[in-house]
């Protein structure tokens, strides 16, 4: 155990104070810490837990992003970049102390043998898992696995006296990054990304032709909330949008010599208006993205500033399938910008900027953003004034809408009540729902949580035990009832019905749909033919 000690960190003694001891003497001054403490330490020592303490903390003094990654848990990381895992293939809540399924994967086993939404998993291998406080984690364990191994689970279905006894066989399950794709209206189409995965572009590319099928001239890409993924995945996408030959972002670091990425003639969508929506999630991948349509005058970036991710990581295996993510160079946009926000004060500030940021006032007034001169730069095409040093700064500046917040609302977000409610609903409802609406639209037209239906759910927050402040429940009654239609909607038919219900009343969707039928193209010079 100790020689993985040590040479992990031989591997990290390139790190010295100041650059005042050279990596020779680095290596044999930690050498000889670590035989001390093999020979003389006066109890026992866990060498693989003192190699990853030492490796941490390393790593911690370096940079926010540069991270460590045991054995255990490298597998588990890797599967939302690289698109899939293996097992069942469901969705699925823990409600009332049970499995309920919320949705099937599409073209997952589950799905094939005729699981539906709904289902409430009983048995697992033959030993009951209802009622005993399973966890999230026990059921990830108990029902993931390696492809091609199987499973029993005994399932009660609304309708059916018995249980019913499948033997599913795992499979590789994918992990969609888009989590909608449709037209916002009759010549614009929305879609919205999760992530940059090794699987993304084919998702999009999929999406963004089925909906230039339905009429789509114009694109609002939202990228709220996505930390990112892949630089390749971004570069891709980039080169969806721009014409051959543009610089869409370059990397450069100490040990890694400048590299640029050039756009192709592989773009689908070199032409139409575009809008991308950005708030403090976007980081990363996703500010690649926004940099390279900002810069090259390529559509207009919406929202509130991003997070401010710069930073370049690369993997570095141990030896003992453990590794590291090493921040090996940073990333530019076209105009020569790093939008890495400084991190000088250590990891703990610079994450805990990013919750500042609504205590300053900066996601509700644009104005108390205050960005030097030494920051400044200019587009490439139409010379607009941009700005680096702190992530994307959006062209048009939408604040966080909080007219409709109140602490009740907080208090049932934070608790989960509107989820859960949903599916407590669909338990007793789902049959009636589905024959009322056979499709989303009728659902869409007709279907509100109102009357004897939202007295219910006052009724179901008292059994939570929830004081119901009538002034506040009134100032929220618009964002709680929307977003219960739409968790409705996602178990009835999927996540592109959520955001179709929920966006209408967000305030950055309204704007960029308006802004599409506006001058501001025109104002921003940017072409939008």
């Amino acid at each position: 155990m100790l020689r993985i000690t040590i040479s992990a960190l031989l591997f990290f003694s390139i790190v010295t104070a100041n650059g005042q001891v050279s990596n020779q003497e680095a290596s044999k001054k930690l050498s000889t810490f670590f035989r001390y403490v093999q020979l003389a330490y006066v109890d026992t020592v866990n060498g693989e837990e003192l190699a990853e303490d030492a490796i941490r903390a390393i790593l911690k003094d370096l940079d926010p992003h540069s991270v460590y990654i045991s054995k255990k848990d490298l597998k588990k990381m890797n599967e939302p970049l690289e698109g899939n895992f293996e097992g069942i293939g469901i969705q699925f809540n823990i409600l009332h102390d049970t499995i309920v399924v919320v949705s099937p994967i599409s073209g997952g086993p589950s799905e094939k043998l005729g699981i539906r939404a709904g289902d409430k998993i009983i048995e697992i291998n033959d030993e009951t898992v209802a009622g005993v406080g399973f966890t999230n984690k026990d059921v990830t364990d108990n029902l993931r696995g390696k492809k091609g191994t199987q499973v029993e689970v005994g399932i009660k279905r609304s309708g059916e006296d018995q249980l019913l006894d499948y033997t599913i066989t795992r499979d590789k399950i994918p992990i969609y990054s888009v989590d909608a794709a449709y037209m916002a209206d009759p010549e614009t189409g929305y879609l919205k990304l999760n992530r940059f995965s090794a699987t993304s572009m084919g998702e999009i590319t999929t999406a963004l032709d089925s909906l230039s099928k339905l009429g789509m001239e114009n694109l609002i890409l939202d990228l709220r909330g996505n930390a990112g993924g892949y630089l390749k995945t971004a570069v891709d996408l980039s080169d969806y949008f721009l014409s051959k030959g543009k610089l869409m972002v370059y990397t450069e670091g100490r040990s890694y010599p400048r590299e640029d990425y050039i756009s192709t003639s592989a773009g689908n969508y070199e032409k139409g208006k575009l809008i991308i929506l950005i708030d403090e999630g976007t980081a990363s991948a996703s500010e690649i993205v926004s940099g390279a349509v900002q810069d090259w005058d390529r559509g207009l970036i919406m929202g509130r500033r991003s997070f401010g991710k710069g930073l370049v990581q690369k993997p570095f295996s141990l030896g003992d399938g453990s590794a590291i993510r090493l921040t090996v160079s940073r990333y530019y946009t076209p105009s020569g910008r790093s939008i890495q926000r400084p991190y000088d004060e250590g990891g703990k500030a610079y994450y805990e900027e990013i919750y500042n940021r609504l205590n300053n006032g900066e996601l509700t007034d644009s104005d108390s953003i205050d960005l030097p001169d030494s920051l400044m730069f200019k587009t490439l095409e139409s010379k607009r004034t941009v700005y680096g040093g702190g992530g994307i700064m959006p062209d048009i500046f939408v604040p966080l809408d909080t007219t409709e917040f109140s602490d009740l609302y907080s208090l049932i977000l934070r608790k989960g009540l509107l989820n859960t409610y949903s599916l407590d609903f669909l338990d007793v409802h789902r049959i009636s729902m589905q024959q009322d609406y056979p499709t989303f639209e009728d659902f869409d037209k007709k279907f509100n949580i109102e009357g004897e239906r939202l007295e219910d759910f006052k009724a179901y927050l008292k059994k939570e035990n929830i004081e119901i402040n009538e002034t506040e429940f009134t100032t929220s009654q618009n964002l709680i009832t929307t977003y219960l239609k739409a968790l409705i909607a996602r178990s009835l038919w999927g996540s592109t019905e959520f955001y179709r219900v929920s966006n209408p009343i967000n305030k950055t969707y309204r704007e960029a749909l308006k802004t599409m039928h506006s001058d501001s193209f025109k104002a921003e010079g940017l072409k939008s033919d």
